[in-house]
């Protein structure tokens, strides 16, 4: 399956998808030391975002999930790649800083609901994100 949409920030990876059916907080919501969803009422706790192709709709807002962005990309923990819904300015704003000190960035794509909602039955699966288009292979 192939999925376009719109370039939030570039860059080609691969990982497994992980998707997400609720937001996240990143702050209080990933530890941002071993990158895994600390938030209890979250379905998804314990599962780690590390080398993931992380799938959600949007984030629950917090002005410092940037901050746990560029300490997740520091710490070699983050996700891969990152596809949503809408972007969130403040995660997107970890991304640019990373960049600037010289950390390793992810990509991010912007797919819209439908996008997102298309990804939904896909969790683990294998995938590849560059140029616009995400690839998702066929079932494991």
């Amino acid at each position: 399956m192939e999925l376009s949409g719109t370039v939030v920030h570039g860059g080609a990876t691969e990982g497994r998808l992980l998707v997400l059916g609720k937001p996240i907080s990143f702050w209080g919501g990933v530890d941002p030391a071993t990158g895994k969803i600390c938030d209890p009422r979250h379905p998804r706790q314990g599962d780690s975002v590390r080398g993931r192709i992380l799938v959600m709709e949007r984030t629950i807002g917090s002005s410092s999930s940037s901050a746990i962005m560029l300490e997740l990309l520091r710490g070699d923990v983050a996700p891969a790649g990152i596809v949503i819904a809408r972007p969130d300015a403040i995660l997107v704003l970890g991304i640019l800083v990373a960049r600037e000190l010289g950390y390793p960035t992810v990509p991010m794509l912007q797919v819209g609901g439908s996008g997102v909602r298309r990804l939904a039955e896909l969790d683990g699966h294998p995938a590849t994100l560059s140029d616009a288009v995400l690839h998702v292979a066929g079932p494991r």
